[in-house]
């Protein structure tokens, strides 16, 4: 068992060499050409600027030098786990070259690039060849010890040299082949973490110490416009609700009273009929104001928790619905009415767009995250659009720090993940 363990932990050493050997060459090949392409051709077109020429062309070379930037973003995350993230301000689509040349060049991440360019050409494509360099330069002793010496010896007048090691015959070569394997043993632990090299160096130039909080400034400033437009919309749909239910009613019940006033010497059968009516008005007043204020805040969410709620919204639906809850504890109450809405509107998609007739809904709270997954077995096809139901869901949890995913391809079924950091009392 140790053996198959040991010979199977070498294998996967001696894949992870190889991996990186191949994606350090090709790094090597790409970066070095491609950097200098990109920084002659940024320096011509900014010095081409002042006879007007660089005003048309430079917002297209350096929209290629942030493509090459953020492409290299992309294999730094994927192949090293390093994450570098963009930080470019964005510009008006419908901006003239003029708006536009000057605004890249007034962005401090368009100067990162064009200062990440030499280092890339230089120290980022030795970084980046090493560790080929360490894997497969070895094989050249080798292939020397093995009788290749005497073609190379030939070639370079008698003497050729592998490293600091001279190769003039057979004892010589076995010397060359002595040294392939002492590389190659610095390689079995220098070439993974000199690849490694290569992003870190990658993201300390390319990257911003400023980035992710600039990205958490304009995040938050999003999620607090959104945060103000849903509560203006909600404050306007309550108006409008009152107004045209609880309000409309109250005022034709205060005319009824006045009417029965009237009416109570003259015709008290007609005042006994107003007042019915004036009763029953009462009743559906009180009906929709009841209804309001659940949509406001329902009270089974004040007094029972966010598990007891979703367990009601799931009684009310007319599809079979399963509710798993492990929460220790409670929420803050905006988390928890938010999480109530968003679990609502997400349980009306299913049931009136997706054609579900069964639907699990799991709620946990772990790692500090609440963390809810609604799923269904209707026709799928629900996506995170403008203007669809699943864009007001994300905007609402985006005021929390919450996040949405959502997995629904065609034919169903549909999951829906929603996560919003909190801690639990």
């Amino acid at each position: 068992m140790s053996i198959d363990t040991k010979s199977g932990g070498g294998r996967a050493r001696a894949r992870g060499m190889g991996l990186a050997a191949v994606r350090g060459l090709a790094l090597a090949l790409i970066s070095l050409p491609g950097s200098v392409l990109c920084l002659v051709l940024s320096l011509v077109s900014l010095a081409l600027i002042p006879i007007g020429v660089g005003i048309v062309t430079t917002p297209w070379v350096l929209t290629g030098v942030r493509t090459f930037a953020d492409w290299r973003r992309v294999l730094a995350a994927e192949w090293g786990g390093v994450r570098i993230p963009p930080a470019y301000r964005p510009l008006p689509k419908d901006a003239n070259p003029w708006t536009r040349t000057f605004g890249m060049l007034r962005d401090p991440a368009t100067w990162r690039d064009l200062r990440w360019l030499p280092v890339d050409m230089t120290a980022g494509f030795i970084t980046a060849l090493l560790p080929a360099v360490l894997l497969f330069y070895p094989l050249e002793g080798f292939a020397i010890a093995a009788g290749l010496w005497r073609v190379f010896s030939d070639a370079g007048g008698g003497t050729y040299w592998y490293g600091f090691v001279p190769v003039t015959g057979q004892a010589s070569a076995l010397g060359a082949a002595a040294l392939g394997v002492v590389i190659l043993f610095f390689a079995h632990f220098l070439t993974t973490p000199l690849l490694q090299v290569h992003f870190r160096l990658t993201g300390a130039v390319l990257g911003s110490n400023q980035g992710e909080l600039a990205e958490r400034v304009r995040v938050l400033t999003e999620t607090r416009r959104d945060a103000v437009d849903t509560s203006a919309a909600e404050l306007r749909r309550i108006e409008r609700d009152l107004h045209d239910g609880a309000q409309a009613r109250l005022v034709a019940m205060g005319m009824d009273l006045g009417t029965i006033e009237m009416l109570l010497d003259k015709d008290p059968a007609k005042a006994k009929q107003l007042v019915a009516q004036a009763r029953r008005s009462s009743a559906d007043a009180l009906s929709e104001l009841r209804d309001l204020v659940r949509g406001i805040h329902p009270p089974v969410l004040a007094e029972r928790g966010l598990g007891d709620a979703v367990r009601a919204l799931a009684l009310r639906l007319p599809v079979t619905t399963e509710v798993n809850v492990e929460l220790t504890g409670r929420a803050e109450a905006p988390v928890e009415s938010a999480a109530y809405f968003a679990v609502s509107e997400v349980l009306t998609n299913a049931v009136k767009h997706a054609g579900a007739d069964r639907i699990w809904i799991d709620l946990h709270h772990t790692e500090g995250r609440l963390r809810i997954t609604v799923t269904d077995n209707g026709r799928g096809g629900a996506v995170i659009g403008a203007g669809s139901g699943l864009a007001g869901i994300e905007r609402r949890l985006g005021t929390f720090d919450g996040v949405l995913a959502v997995s629904s391809p065609a034919g169903g079924p549909t999951m829906v993940t929603m996560e919003i950091p909190c801690a639990l009392s």
